[in-house]
């Protein structure tokens, strides 16, 4: 290498120079290594971010999604609730339908008796039974008066569901009142008979004919238990001793004897009946007291127990009060009738025919003993005996039951009419 004046370099000068140019480059490189680094660096925490991005993104989705499902969830809950709420109502609700509507009938029945008479012209013909179902319409609606506007209001699907609760309602009060009669019913025929053996509360196969006791007050009213040719024809099921729903048991009537001469005379009045049909109605305990005369005693009794009632702790509604019952109905004594006798009876399930006893005609029978009277003197005896089963039962308060015009008349409506009037005049006098 040669310096400016054309001379050479010196071999340490050259040397020096080709180092610098070497540590140049190197520092050159180590800063493109330290860049190359630092891009790297940056990339790493680029990609780090996007990913924590990405991540947090994704919680935020599954939070929104969590949220959305426990919308959905607590939704599903409300609407189960619901949906169990209305199952709990109609079941509730259909549970007065065999009590006080009808036994065997369906809604079903009822409801196309009166679109059948809605649809038709003025001059339409019907038969008793067909009567009878009409009746029967009339009074499931007034007992359930929500049913006409609900029906209307539901697809044909949610009806069939509603009809099906009441249903399950309705069989399932009536399997109650039997298991409770069974064991009720043993105890009050034990109390007032003193069979021996006694009638065993659990087992129904000791019950019916072969027991005395049970056998004379299911004996037809027209014979003569006692006499052992009858007891034992009824027992063998002979010609002329053969029992079917022609022939009202001895235990509907007063103190379990008819008058041949005067069948109607203490009808419906027996004990046991006045027991089962309070022990349903009202409470088991009530049962107990049935023998007020209904004249006063009766009064004085119902009186302090609502009062000891109102003074203690809560007291679970009875029948009666949650279907808002004041007065006793024939279809009610007609339903009890028939659940005395299952009771008295050794069937040990329940169905509507007994041997030769057909339940359902009997029940029509009684049912139209009292909607079907065939005079004006039947209808008042009707309406008297009625009036006796709601002073037995619910005692005397008959408020509700005044007339208009005789409550006008009443002293304190009086007054306020004098003392009116009296004013009036002074006003008017000059």
């Amino acid at each position: 290498m040669h310096n400016a004046e054309g001379g050479a370099l010196p071999v340490n000068e050259q040397a020096e120079g080709s180092g610098s140019a070497s540590h140049v480059e190197h520092r050159q490189a180590s800063a493109s290594h330290v860049e190359h680094r630092q891009a790297s660096a940056s990339h790493v925490e680029h990609r780090q971010g996007s990913h924590d991005q990405a991540e947090l993104t994704a919680q935020a989705r599954q939070r929104r999604k969590i949220a959305q499902l426990e919308e959905k969830l607590v939704a599903l809950e409300s609407g189960r609730a619901v949906k169990e709420r209305q199952t709990n109502y109609y079941i509730a609700q259909g549970r007065a339908f065999r009590r006080v509507v009808t036994l065997f009938d369906s809604i079903e029945d009822l409801v196309a008796e009166n679109d059948r008479r809605y649809d038709a012209d003025e001059d339409l013909e019907s038969t008793i039974d067909q009567d009878r179902l009409q009746i029967g319409y009339v009074g499931f609606t007034n007992t359930m008066r929500w049913f006409h506007k609900r029906a209307t209001e539901l697809e044909y699907e949610e009806y069939g569901q509603m009809l099906k609760m009441l249903r399950q309602g309705a069989d399932a009060a009536r399997g109650d009142d039997t298991s409770k009669l069974k064991s009720l019913v043993s105890e009050w025929v034990n109390r007032e008979f003193k069979p021996d053996p006694p009638v065993d509360p659990d087992d129904k196969h000791s019950r019916g004919f072969t027991n005395d006791a049970c056998g004379r007050l299911l004996c037809p009213s027209e014979l003569d238990w006692n006499d052992p040719v009858v007891k034992a024809g009824i027992r063998d099921r002979t010609d002329g001793y053969i029992v079917t729903d022609l022939s009202y048991p001895a235990f509907v009537y007063e103190k379990y004897t008819a008058k041949p001469d005067d069948l109607e005379e203490g009808l419906f009045k027996g004990k046991i009946l006045l027991q089962a049909y309070k022990a349903v109605f009202t409470s088991p305990s009530s049962a107990k007291d049935v023998e007020g005369d209904g004249d006063g005693a009766d009064v004085i009794h119902n009186n302090r127990r609502a009062k000891r009632s109102f003074n203690t702790v809560k007291v679970k509604k009875h029948v009666a009060q949650i279907i808002k019952m004041d007065k006793v109905t024939p279809r009610s004594i007609a339903y009890i009738i028939c659940q005395v006798r299952f009771s008295l009876s050794s069937v040990t399930s329940w169905r509507s025919i007994d041997g030769d006893f057909d339940y359902v005609h009997f029940w029509r029978i009684i049912v139209d003993f009292f909607e079907k009277p065939p005079g004006r003197e039947a209808r008042r005896r009707v309406d008297k005996l009625l009036e006796w089963w709601t002073r037995k039962v619910f005692g005397r308060n008959r408020r509700n039951d005044i007339p208009p015009t005789v409550m006008e008349n009443m002293s304190v409506n009086a007054l306020a009419r004098q003392r009116a009037a009296r004013d009036d005049a002074t006003f008017d006098s000059p």
